[in-house]
């Protein structure tokens, strides 16, 4: 399968238009102000993996293949418009949402959608969630309307400090994240991780910062470099990355960034060479993976989207894409309760992504279990570091890759299902 990249890698002609309307995707998502780049980058991914469906001809249905729409919805980074976007997207026709960039954002659109869809059972949509890691959304929040496609918070913790387990240099270790839902869960839940793996680690400081606002992060690198830390562990993400990792550098702060997203939006750049063997991130997938079809689903990206600074790939984005589109295939429908059924238990194989990832949707609780890889920011062109990222000269190789089976957690979801006699 893996000759399939490099034919989407470019635009490809448009193949003749079905006579159905187009199923139409709402990108609900920051695409102004502090995160715009992020969501930008999302939005990336998603259009590619549109093509990609589009250019084979679109959704298979019995009444004719239709093309996937992907429309864009800016929440300017706030909780309360991305309500009025998801009131907007759902006027508009859109059956499936997708939504990712913050976890309160995420959860505020569960509710929201729980709460119309069972109001209006004719007009009922999906909720497909890349990036919000809070783990409430697959436990005590979870939805029969609602997907994860990304590791939860838990899950990336559990790979990061298992490899902070086995680094016995690390005695002295900084916690630091944004001042909201996800941050204050990555530094408790990574302080309880580390206690029962690593009861020896000393965590020398614990803080929040102001999330989107802070723009010189100078006192707490030099907080940081005070503290004696050894390793720095953070779910920054954004800019509230970027400018945490510059300032650190500036500072010359000596420790390990055990990151959840030091591989992406301009981090490798701003870290430099002082990063080289320092800075860790945790993904599903990264482009160093190393077998011929991940490169070559690489290779398409880049081709597709050339720019530099717009090199920012996540698998599991276009694995969202796939299976939303083959659950279409298998329920013949659109209609959101039938679609959500067919996305339980839907698996990769026999996608062409299933050459170099693997996935599976849990139907307890709709979370995704995926491969991770922990990985480590090298000079490109050392060993298993064949790609950089972003045109900085710096990508990373992999430390620690976990198979499905050893990322799976437990679950607490009680889901509540819609009552047989309505669709």
């Amino acid at each position: 399968m893996a000759a399939v990249w490099p034919a989407c890698a470019q635009p490809a002609p448009p193949a003749p238009a079905p006579a159905a309307a187009p199923i139409r995707i709402a990108l609900i998502e920051g695409l102004s102000g502090s995160f715009a780049n992020a969501g930008e980058a999302v939005y990336r991914n998603l259009l590619l993996a549109v093509e990609r469906v589009n250019a084979r001809g679109g959704v298979r249905l019995r009444d004719g293949a239709r093309p996937l729409q992907l429309l864009r919805y800016d929440s300017k980074g706030t909780t309360e418009e991305a309500i009025a976007m998801l009131r907007a997207a759902l006027d508009a026709g859109a059956g499936v949402v997708m939504q990712g960039n913050s976890s309160s954002a995420a959860a505020a659109l569960v509710d929201a959608l729980n709460k119309h869809n069972e109001r209006e059972p004719q007009r009922q949509a999906i909720f497909l969630n890349y990036s919000a890691v809070d783990p409430a959304l697959t436990n005590e929040k979870c939805s029969f309307w609602h997907f994860r496609f990304d590791a939860h918070a838990d899950m990336r913790l559990a790979a990061l400090t298992e490899v902070l387990r086995r680094d016995a240099a690390v005695r002295r270790i900084y916690l630091i994240g944004q001042d909201y839902s996800f941050g204050q869960y990555v530094l408790k839940r990574g302080r309880e991780m580390l206690r029962e793996k690593r009861p020896d680690i000393e965590v020398v400081g614990d803080e929040l910062h102001p999330m989107g606002r802070v723009k010189d992060f100078a006192p707490y690198a030099a907080k940081i470099k005070a503290s004696g830390a050894q390793a720095v562990l953070t779910g920054n993400w954004g800019n509230d990355l970027t400018l945490l990792v510059k300032a650190a550098r500036e500072a010359g702060v000596d420790a390990r960034f055990y990151t959840f997203y030091g591989n992406g939006l301009g981090a490798p750049a701003a870290i430099g060479e002082a990063g080289v063997g320092r800075v860790l991130a945790v993904a599903e997938w990264h482009p160093n993976l190393g077998t011929p079809a991940s490169d070559a689903f690489y290779d398409a990206f880049r081709q597709r989207f050339p720019k530099p600074q717009d090199d920012y790939v996540h698998a599991r984005m276009h694995a969202m894409v796939e299976l939303l589109a083959g659950a279409i295939e298998r329920a013949n429908s659109t209609q959101a309760a039938a679609v959500a059924l067919a996305l339980e238990g839907a698996s990769l194989a026999g996608t062409p992504l299933a050459e170099f990832h693997q996935g599976t949707l849990r139907a307890s609780d709709h979370q995704f279990i995926q491969p991770l890889v922990v990985s480590e920011m090298q000079r490109v062109g050392t060993p298993g570091v064949r790609f950089d990222n972003e045109g900085s000269g710096y990508g990373f190789r992999t430390v620690l890759r976990l198979p499905p089976a050893q990322t799976e957690l437990p679950t607490t979801c009680r889901m509540s299902r819609p009552s047989p006699e309505r669709p």
